[in-house]
C-alpha cells in the first residue's frame, strides 16, 4: 500500500470533479430511470466522445475550445435526433438509443484506426483520466453545471421533451471529458438505482450520499493500491449503491 500517494494537489481536484459531476448527474439519472430510457446517457456520452475523438484526429488540443465546441455540437445533434426519434418512434426508442451508441462507438474506432496512439486515447475516453484534472479546468464546468441545475430545478416537472434532451447533452459533453464514459454512466444510473424506492424527498439526498461515498472511496482506494481510478470508482460506487439500497430507509408509499 502506498500512503505517499495521498497527495492533496492530485486527489483534491479529482474529488472536486466527482462532486461537480454528481451535482447534475444524480437528478438527471433519477429522471432517466423514471422515464425508462436507461441507455440514453451512454449513447449521448458516446456521441460527445465521438466529437472529442474527431477533434483529436484533426490535431486539436484535448480540452481546448475547439474540442469543447465539436463535442458539444455532436452531443446536441445527437440529443435533437433522439428527441425526434422519441416523438415519432417511441415504441422502439430504446432500440434506437442502442443503435446510436453502437454507431458512435464504431465511428470512433474508425476515426482512430490509422492513429498509432488511437487505442490509448480511446481507453482514456472510456475509463477517464480523473487524476489529471486540475482546478482551473473545473471553473468552466462549474459555470455550465450551475446553469443546468438552475434550469433543471426551476422547471421542476416541466423537464421533459426537447428541454430534457438539451440539458442532458450539455451536461454529458462536459462530464465525459472530466471523468470518462464509464463514470458518466455509473454516476447517472447507480445512485438512481440505489434510491428508486425512496420517497421523492429522500431520493435526492441519498443519491448524493451514494455518489460522494463512491467517489471518495474509489479515489482513495485507487491511490492506496495503485489501481486505475475510473474503474475503481465505478466499483466502489456500485458497492455504495448496493449498501444504500439495503439500508432500512424510509420507503415511498407507492413503491
Amino acid at each position: 500500500m502506498n500512503f505517499d500517494a495521498f497527495e492533496p494537489s492530485i486527489l483534491g481536484p479529482a474529488f472536486c470533479a466527482g462532486l461537480l459531476v454528481l451535482a447534475t448527474h444524480v437528478p438527471l439519472g433519477q429522471r432517466v430511470l423514471e422515464r425508462g430510457i436507461i441507455f440514453i446517457d451512454l449513447a449521448l456520452a458516446q456521441v460527445a466522445g465521438l466529437g472529442v475523438l474527431a477533434a483529436f484526429s484533426l490535431g486539436w488540443e484535448t480540452g481546448g475550445w475547439q474540442t469543447q465546441a465539436v463535442a458539444g455540437v455532436a452531443a446536441l445533434i445527437g440529443a435533437v435526433a433522439l428527441y425526434v426519434a422519441d416523438r415519432r418512434w417511441h415504441a422502439v426508442q430504446e432500440a434506437i438509443i442502442g443503435s446510436a451508441f453502437v454507431l458512435a462507438a464504431s465511428a470512433g474506432i474508425l476515426l482512430l484506426a490509422a492513429n498509432p496512439h488511437g487505442a490509448e486515447h480511446l481507453t482514456d475516453l472510456l475509463a477517464g483520466q480523473i487524476l489529471w484534472v486540475r482546478f482551473e479546468q473545473l471553473l468552466p464546468t462549474a459555470v455550465l453545471y450551475a446553469f443546468v441545475l438552475f434550469a433543471w430545478f426551476a422547471a421542476g416537472k416541466k423537464n421533459a421533451g426537447l428541454r430534457f434532451y438539451i440539458l442532458f447533452a450539455l451536461t454529458v459533453t462536459a462530464s465525459v471529458q472530466l471523468v470518462g464514459i464509464y463514470l458518466v454512466f455509473a454516476s447517472l444510473i447507480l445512485p438512481a438505482l440505489a434510491t428508486r424506492r425512496l420517497t421523492p424527498r429522500s431520493r435526492l439526498f441519498w443519491g448524493y450520499v451514494t455518489g460522494i461515498v463512491g467517489y471518495a472511496g474509489g479515489i482513495a482506494l485507487s491511490a492506496l493500491v495503485d489501481l486505475p481510478t475510473g474503474p475503481t470508482v465505478v466499483w466502489i460506487l456500485a458497492m455504495a449503491a448496493l449498501l444504500v439500497s439495503l439500508l432500512p430507509l424510509r420507503r415511498a408509499m407507492a413503491a
